[in-house]
């Protein structure tokens, strides 16, 4: 369990904020509602989010079309509690008291809607499991 004290923040980050971190953050959104602060960032935004990824959340109720690529900063590394990076390499920066976790995640970019539910379902596993660690239910 990862100890909190007020309302958890937790920062997804990807190379182009434009698939996995934008799935991950509209899964914890619609699980969490506003029991946890949730941002999204990339180290390279892309120009919009994958419209595969769009369609992927679509099918399970989960509406990201709103969501744009955001570049990754300092300031919202230092206003996360926990910051989950998906395959961003060394870009993200690491500050002291913040809990790191990486998931290792097939990047969907270019790939069908077939291939990309797979790992829609695995980011909502493991989202779940993130609730399950932070004490939200």
């Amino acid at each position: 369990m990862i100890p909190l004290s007020h309302v958890p923040s937790v920062l997804f980050v990807c190379v182009h904020n434009a698939g996995r971190s934008q799935m991950a953050a509209g899964w914890l959104r619609h699980l969490a509602g506003d029991a946890v602060e949730v941002r999204s960032a990339g180290s390279a935004p892309a120009a919009e989010v994958n419209p595969v990824a769009v369609a992927a959340m679509a099918e399970i109720g989960v509406d990201i079309t709103a969501e744009r690529p955001k570049v990754l900063t300092a300031d919202a590394v230092v206003a996360s509690d926990v910051v989950i990076t998906m395959g961003c390499g060394d870009a993200c920066p690491v500050f002291p008291g913040k809990t790191y976790l990486d998931w290792r995640l097939d990047d969907p970019a270019g790939l069908g809607i077939e291939a990309v539910r797979p790992i829609r379902d695995e980011i909502g596993r493991r989202v779940r499991d993130l609730l399950h660690d932070l004490g939200v239910s």
